[in-house]
């Protein structure tokens, strides 16, 4: 049975790389923290008394599942719904970033300013490409590779076979490695 304080630290090692997986699937930073805060609540409210060895696991079903349920929810107000935010202008520039807050906090400080700069471009840039897979190899990748989950939890976490997980996390790696190294980037 995880404590109160097990299950705190956990959620507290997960948000940050759960909010970048959420922001990756739904590209709106309001949505990936609402995203977010309602799976970090129903796995405290339905799993709190797990043991700590299975919370990653269920996190990463919950927000799946999360994930899955926004764009269901998406879809179905988009048929039914025009809203007034679809006749406003492009959003400030100014406004708060989570993930600039994060990039800040990876000891980038200790770079030169043309490091600092490179290794910026190159981040976006891998973004930008993760964020252009299908989304099951996004799924797969990120849990793989960001999550540093094994096969086998991916399998579970994802709702399928661990030949579909190797085949995703595969297909994903071939394409972002063509694209990469067509832009000179070598890893």
């Amino acid at each position: 049975m995880a404590t109160e304080r097990e299950l705190s630290d956990f959620l507290k090692s997960v948000e940050k790389r759960a909010f970048k997986r959420s922001l990756f699937h739904v590209r709106d930073q309001e949505a990936a923290l609402d995203i977010v805060q309602d799976s970090m609540m129903k796995l405290a409210e339905h799993y709190g008394d797990k043991p700590p060895n299975e919370l990653p696991m269920l996190f990463q079903r919950i927000l799946s599942n999360s994930t899955l349920d926004w764009f269901r929810r998406q879809k179905t107000r988009n048929a039914l719904f025009t809203t007034m935010s679809d006749f406003e202008g492009p959003d400030d520039e100014g406004e708060f970033n989570l993930l600039d807050i994060y990039n800040a906090d990876n000891g980038e400080a200790e770079q030169s300013a043309e490091d600092h700069t490179n290794r910026k471009q190159t981040l976006a840039l891998i973004e930008k490409e993760i964020q252009q897979l299908p989304a099951r190899q996004r799924e797969a990748f990120l849990m793989r590779y960001w999550e540093e989950m094994d096969i086998a939890e991916t399998a579970a976490a994802m709702g399928c076979s661990e030949g579909s997980v190797k085949t995703h996390c595969f297909r994903a790696i071939q394409t972002l490695s063509k694209v990469l190294k067509a832009k000179g980037i070598v890893l």
